[in-house]
């Protein structure tokens, strides 16, 4: 049964079926930081109260909670983009913030993206689909600070432990010597990359901040999203780093 009470008609395939850390891959240089995570008392806790969800019926999503770690690796990390939380309805989440699955309905907060994508690098058009799989393989961490969720029930999982494992995984980013661009959209994102440590300036890393895609917040100021020009700005420092233009 779904949280509304109908029949769950969820495809397996499309939701997380048991906490089983050891069959969610991730990328060699990942291993040590994720596995410290699950043998901790946070990562333990975490997944006794998941464990109890999924026991009682509940509709967890993403079926690979880790997926953002197994397609950028901690080494080819170019751009770091902080979500919340997965997408909370039927064959959404893919395990990366802010992407659907293919054929998916676009989400107002990613249209939004697309949209600026569009503007910025223009002339072009706004894309049509919603994975941003080809992202992640080119080096754009596209990381929730919280990693499942229950159906039609956001922030579910919120303050569940996760936030202590996605912490430590921007905190590694954060300290290489390789520079990265941090595209921090909305006081969530902007917070969680401040606890990590990472400096608004004076850093070798770029930083740029601008409000939530979300129709609620795109326009409006103090830094409105749509025209905030992030992804032509990361262009220019990655190109001039030496680190290749993204395909985006």
């Amino acid at each position: 049964m779904t949280q509304t009470g109908l029949f769950d008609a969820t495809p397996a395939a499309d939701r997380l079926t048991a906490w089983a850390p050891a069959q969610w891959p991730v990328a060699p240089d990942w291993q040590p930081l994720v596995a410290s995570f699950f043998a901790s008392p946070a990562g333990l806790a975490l997944g006794q109260r998941l464990s109890a969800r999924l026991a009682a019926g509940a509709v967890v999503y993403p079926p690979q909670p880790l997926r953002a770690l197994e397609l950028t690796p901690l080494h080819q990390v170019r751009v770091v983009i902080l979500g919340q939380d997965p997408y909370h309805g039927p064959g959404q989440a893919e395990g990366l913030a802010f992407s659907v699955a293919p054929g998916v309905k676009l989400p107002p907060s990613l249209r939004n993206i697309h949209q600026e994508l569009a503007r910025d690098l223009a002339p072009r058009a706004a894309p049509v689909d919603g994975s941003l799989l080809a992202w992640a393989r080119q080096g754009v961490l596209l990381l929730n600070t919280c990693l499942t969720v229950e159906d039609g029930a956001p922030a579910s999982h919120a303050g569940w432990g996760w936030e202590a494992l996605t912490d430590q995984i921007v905190r590694a980013v954060v300290a290489r010597t390789e520079p990265a661009v941090f595209m921090l959209w909305g006081a969530h994102a902007q917070k969680v990359a401040a606890t990590a440590g990472l400096p608004a300036q004076g850093s070798h890393h770029l930083v740029l901040s601008a409000n939530h895609p979300s129709p609620l917040s795109a326009r409006r100021p103090p830094v409105p999203f749509l025209g905030c020009g992030h992804f032509g700005r990361a262009q220019v420092f990655l190109r001039e780093r030496g680190l290749g233009e993204l395909v985006w």
